[in-house]
């Protein structure tokens, strides 16, 4: 047909063009093909690992906390596996490259962040603030228990996920809390053993690779990269029942006489194990809304105070040590000892005493009179020797040195003062840690927060054996029916100590406010415990030493002796022996 007729179709084109074109897209399709071939079977780790990517992930494998046990293994400290809360931040188109799979993915509703809120018990402003605005995770909380984590992954909420943790637990709540400590939500210790030891404690978290879902819900685990390696149990010197029977009459004795705080040590004169520490006022460790405050100090390391008559002691060892008295040398303790202005006198007028009878009553003028006839230097190297002015450095927070200064320094009135506690600060544990160059043979010997298995054979010689037992001596007298501490006696048992009753200071001048003390061990004929109490401010009728500190004194040492089974180095009618034995074993 005419009109179908064009002449430029009927036009040929050279047949060269069409072989050109031909040869140009077999050489593309060949190209696609080589590029192919080297990305799949030559050089195909990079896509591969993109690939992995977005379905692969490496995730921290948490290591468990070592324990921490009694002597008798009894568990103190322990972990339990709980979840930390994940939330993780979806890609936004920017981040195409990096997970194409991801964009455009579903954010948390109100709805759902309040039903996170909710099992959380969290406040859902919160949740919304911790939630990743970019790319990135971030902890909603940490230590969720098994049951809650549970439901929250049942809701399959975008972008919410669980990590494996541990938290810790323990058993003895209020009762070790002062020993043990607790640590804090990343699992390293804050407080007590479980910051002294810390690094033994610690263990190492490991590593896993998973596969996660398009929600990034972990649904396989793939291999373990690095394994966790626990952390090393720690065993104390701590014996728990003894530390519950300690804490529980030391709570006692703060109700009993409305005092503001306690302490009570009680150590072992063998081997200086710290064989049990309390304080009152407490708190639980299981409870963390609560960890604040007076409650956490651990008064018997942090609290100095002035000792008082507790001092006594060590004057008089350096006396007999120096062979300038003996235990029968006189002293007059009459009247008052001038200073200037300044005058020394004894709650009770004494006439002439012997120096057993300085410790035994308690005279100040008397003590201070023995102190006078020794320089400054000397009495202050023999304070140095028995640890007073210097931390113990057992490795607890806060550990105070107490106040000791330079000999230099000191007045005669300063000196005098000194003679009798006065002017100087300690910690209970240092009175105690001094206390056992009385119970031992004059050597003192380091203290040890862990079970030693093989005591010392000695310490450093501070008196002579024989000044030390003729110090036992004045201080089972002290203790004694004609001492300031007859409330001390353990029926059965030859108890030697010495009570402290001081003024405390407040604003740099002393208060009508006291400080009771007493400082023992038992048996005497070999001593085995020492116990140190404080009870500050007591303000219920009594403040002395031996009405307040001693009985508690009695009651925890009398406990201790029967229940190891001490034998009795005193006769004691039966009738009694079986009814002490009888309160041994329901206190126990």
């Amino acid at each position: 047909m005419k009109f179908a007729h064009n002449p430029l179709l009927a036009e040929l084109l050279p047949a060269w063009r069409a072989r050109a074109m031909l040869i140009v897209m077999m050489v593309l399709f060949g190209g696609l093909v080589a590029r192919a071939f080297w990305l799949q079977a030559v050089d195909n780790e990079f896509y591969q690992r993109k690939g992995e990517e977005r379905f692969s992930k490496v995730l921290p494998t948490p290591a468990s906390r070592g324990r921490v046990l009694d002597r008798n293994e009894q568990v103190l400290a322990m972990s339990t596996q709980v979840s930390a809360i994940v939330a993780e931040a979806r890609p936004t188109r920017a981040d195409a490259k990096a997970n194409p799979r991801d964009i455009g993915a579903e954010k948390l509703t109100p709805s759902q962040i309040r039903q996170l809120a909710d099992l959380l018990g969290m406040d859902h402003r919160e949740i919304e603030r911790k939630i990743p605005d970019q790319r990135g995770r971030g902890y909603l909380k940490h230590q969720v228990t098994p049951e809650v984590a549970q439901q929250i992954m049942a809701l399959k909420l975008p972008g919410i996920r669980t990590e494996p943790e541990y938290r810790r637990y323990y058993p003895h709540g209020e009762v070790s809390a002062h020993v043990v400590g607790f640590t804090g939500s990343d699992d390293n210790g804050l407080e007590g053993i479980e910051l002294a030891m810390n690094r033994p404690l610690t263990g190492q978290q490991g590593s896993r690779r998973v596969i996660t879902d398009a929600r990034r819900n972990v649904v396989e685990d793939v291999e373990t990269l690095q394994p966790p390696r626990d952390g090393g149990d720690v065993r104390l010197a701590i014996d728990t029942r003894l530390q519950f029977l300690v804490h529980s009459r030391l709570k006692q004795a703060v109700t009993e006489h409305k005092a503001r705080a306690g302490s009570a040590v009680v150590l072992d004169a063998r081997t200086g194990e710290v064989l049990a520490l309390a304080n009152w006022p407490t708190y639980n460790p299981n409870n963390r809304a609560q960890l604040s405050g007076a409650p956490l100090r651990n008064r018997a390391f942090t609290d100095t105070y002035e000792p008082g008559s507790t001092i006594k002691p060590f004057v008089a060892a350096m006396a007999l040590d120096a062979g300038r008295f003996t235990s029968d040398s006189l002293v007059d303790c009459a009247g008052k000892l001038h200073f200037g202005k300044y005058s020394i006198g004894d709650a009770h007028s004494h006439g002439t005493l012997s120096l057993a009878e300085v410790i035994q009553k308690s005279s100040n003028i008397g003590i201070a009179k023995v102190a006078a006839q020794f320089t400054p230097s000397e009495m202050w190297h023999i304070y140095d020797q028995v640890g007073f002015g210097s931390p113990i450095k057992l490795g607890f927070p806060g550990e105070a040195g107490g106040r000791l200064r330079p000999a230099a320094s000191w007045k005669p009135v300063e000196q005098a003062t000194m003679a009798y506690g006065h002017g100087m600060s300690v910690t209970l544990m240092q009175m105690a840690h001094a206390y056992t160059v009385f119970a031992r043979d004059g050597d003192l010997i380091p203290l040890s927060l862990t079970r030693v298995d093989t005591p010392p054979l000695n310490g450093l010689q501070v008196f002579s054996a024989q000044t030390a037992r003729e110090v036992r001596h004045m201080l089972e007298l002290a203790a004694g029916p004609g001492g300031t501490a007859p409330q001390a006696q353990v029926p059965g048992y030859r108890v030697a100590g010495k009570t402290g009753t001081a003024h405390k200071l407040e604003g740099g001048a002393y208060a009508n406010k006291y400080i009771a003390s007493f400082v023992g061990f038992a048996p005497v004929s070999d001593p085995r415990y020492i116990v140190a109490v404080m009870i500050d401010e007591p303000s219920n009728g009594v403040h002395y030493g031996g009405q307040v500190a001693a009985p508690v004194f009695s009651d925890i040492m009398n406990s201790m002796l029967r229940a190891s089974g001490i034998a009795p180095d005193m006769p004691v009618p039966p009738l009694q022996m079986a009814r002490n034995t009888a309160i041994v074993k329901e206190g126990m």
